[in-house]
């Protein structure tokens, strides 16, 4: 039952928000092997001066052993 968390910088459409959650679930379908029902998609908006405090600190520096993919910045 993959359940997939996007955090992300305010301002985005709820057009592109639906495309991503579609475009990720087919990812995951794809990667895992398994069909759309148990897949789950969420997305939280970040207000840019938040970014640092309330995902890089936490689930970036605070939880490396689950970042897969490393971001290309160091907002410190």
């Amino acid at each position: 039952m993959p359940h997939v968390i996007v955090k992300m910088q305010s301002g985005r459409t709820e057009e592109q928000k639906n495309a991503l959650a579609e475009q990720l679930t087919q990812a995951v379908m794809s990667a895992l092997g398994c069909g759309a029902d148990p897949v789950s998609v969420a997305i939280e908006d970040v207000e840019k001066q938040d970014w640092v405090e309330v995902v890089y600190k936490p689930d970036i520096l605070g939880k490396p052993a689950t970042i897969y993919k490393k971001p290309g910045y160091d907002p410190l």
